[in-house]
């Protein structure tokens, strides 16, 4: 018997899921349907920024197309919304009136932004009503708002200082807006950056052209536009930040709402075991953003440290795949074999890159203690256990800072700066967990004039797309089959599909490529 497998959400990491479902689908072993509250099937939501300005287009962000599944049986359902699902019954209830069944149904609805609870703004986070001139930056009509704005040189305000909003705020400015960045705490990337990092970044900013407003409170936003469109920006102290764009980059929440509707146990994603099954729901599944890995099992060590969702692409396309190889063992009656699977493998801590032409910012890891803060040096250095050690550089002048911190030789943070060899060496060491050289002034050395690569950058083994996990190698061998452009690469191997850290080193392994051939 076919197993009918209901997908609610098609984004990035839903459609990963339906292409490692498509030989079963075509097979006859599962029938597949896929939800998506848009009118188009999933893109790349990283990339929208970069649409935005004008640097891509909505066709090089897709990453489904919903002719091609139809043609494969796939039942696709796009700008339709699940009003309630009905466990007992195992069906969705939509709003076109149909309720598709379902034997297995996995949620991949994803994340919503946070709007912030300003004068003038819809609070509601479930149904948020901005008003005309104020955007998310979510979707591609998000992204066209955007595009009307640095088109005509208008001021683009961007409230948050997470490296989304900078890396839009950067984008825009280098397109010809006048863009300031307005934050509340000493420096941009606050959870994510130390002090001496944040002061340095935010100068880099400052020389890209991008006001930055530190320390600053919002409260409300101003609607005194001849159109009624967004004005300002109202600060606490009394002050405003006058604007024609309001760009709310104030992070993002797992969507829920379904789920805590129909009885499944929430936190701050739907909970999951390590099978990425419901608790207590043999049914029902979550990916993705929606997903909060934390199984029901007291005695698991795993689980009492986990975190929510890490909202990262590469780990949701990792659930996904797993998810694949495992229902599609349960749809052929392959229950024992199923249930043997390794199971997902824990994500290593992530890795924090900001994109931006002329700028280069890599953040891993906890660096918040500082050389001379003993209290936190110590913290942890117990039954031998090593103290952690403070390696540390700057040149302010120049936007230049490392910082490295250590456990007897490994790394267990990072913040890099305007290094960018120095920071794909030392990203590099950090997820290979290998022990730093003894001379740490080794690495700063990478980014001198004498030095024309970094020796990692080398190794053809190392991982070039960290969201897709695709090696140097992997790269190399899909250029030397006759892959001549980063969206060809993309196609043959998936590198590039994530956040588009690594088009550049894409780029670098074609060029080397055909600069050989033509040696």
């Amino acid at each position: 018997m076919t197993e009918r497998i209901v997908v609610v959400g098609f984004g990035p990491v839903a459609a990963r899921l339906i292409d490692e479902l498509l030989p079963a689908v075509r097979s006859g072993v599962t029938h597949l349907t896929v939800i998506g509250e848009e009118s188009e099937a999933a893109y790349n939501r990283v990339l929208v920024a970069d649409l935005g300005v004008g640097r891509t287009t909505a066709a090089a962000l897709a990453l489904s197309d919903a002719a091609a599944l139809i043609a494969d049986g796939v039942d696709v359902r796009l700008g339709v919304r699940v009003r309630r699902v009905d466990r007992a019954r195992q069906r969705v209830v939509l709003t076109d009136g149909t309720s598709p069944g379902y034997d297995r149904l996995v949620f991949a609805t994803g994340s919503r932004p946070v709007i912030p609870n300003l004068t003038g703004l819809n609070p509601d986070p479930a149904a948020p009503v901005l008003p005309a001139g104020v955007t998310a930056l979510r979707d591609l009509r998000d992204a066209s708002v955007l595009q009307s704005a640095v088109a005509g040189g208008k001021r683009v305000v961007v409230l948050g200082g997470g490296v989304l909003g900078l890396e839009t705020a950067l984008a825009a400015a280098e397109e010809g807006a006048t863009v300031t960045v307005v934050h509340n705490g000493p420096h941009p990337l606050g959870r994510n950056i130390d002090r001496g990092g944040g002061a340095v970044l935010a100068a880099s900013l400052r020389d890209c052209g991008v006001r930055v407003a530190g320390n600053a409170r919002s409260v409300g936003v101003e609607h005194n536009a001849p159109d009624g469109r967004f004005s300002a920006l109202l600060l606490d102290d009394g002050s405003a930040i006058d604007g024609d764009l309001l760009v709310l980059s104030c992070g993002v929440r797992p969507r829920t709402e379904l789920a805590e509707g129909c009885g499944l146990s929430t936190a701050a994603g739907i909970l999951v075991d390590h099978n990425l099954r419901a608790h207590h729901e043999p049914h029902i599944f979550a990916i993705g953003d929606c997903a909060e890995v934390r199984c029901p099992e007291p005695e698991c060590v795993e689980c009492r440290t986990a975190r929510g969702p890490s909202g990262l692409v590469g780990p949701g396309w990792r659930q996904a795949e797993w998810l694949a190889e495992y229902l599609v063992l349960l749809a052929s009656g392959s229950s024992a074999e199923a249930e043997s699977l390794p199971p997902l493998e824990a994500e290593k801590p992530g890795v924090i890159v900001l994109k931006a032409r002329g700028m280069n910012m890599v953040v891993a890891g906890d660096n918040a203690a500082e050389p001379w803060d003993e209290e936190a040096l110590t913290a942890g250095a117990v039954n031998g256990r090593p103290r952690l050690q403070i390696a540390q550089w700057a040149d302010p002048e120049h936007g230049r800072y490392v910082k490295m911190t250590t456990r007897a030789g490994v790394l267990e943070g990072l913040v890099s700066v305007g290094m960018p060899r120095t920071s794909a060496e030392l990203v590099q060491l950090f997820e290979r967990g290998a022990e730093l050289p003894a001379d740490r002034s080794l690495l700063l050395r990478l980014d001198g004039p004498d030095q024309l690569a970094a020796p990692g950058a080398a190794d053809p083994e190392r991982t070039v797309c960290r969201c897709a996990g695709v090696s140097g190698t992997k790269i190399a061998a899909s250029v030397a089959d006759g892959c001549g452009t980063v969206a060809d690469v993309s196609a043959a191997t998936r590198a590039g599909t994530g956040c588009g850290g690594c088009h550049d080193d894409i780029k670098g392994i074609i060029e080397a490529h055909f600069q050989g051939a033509v040696a």
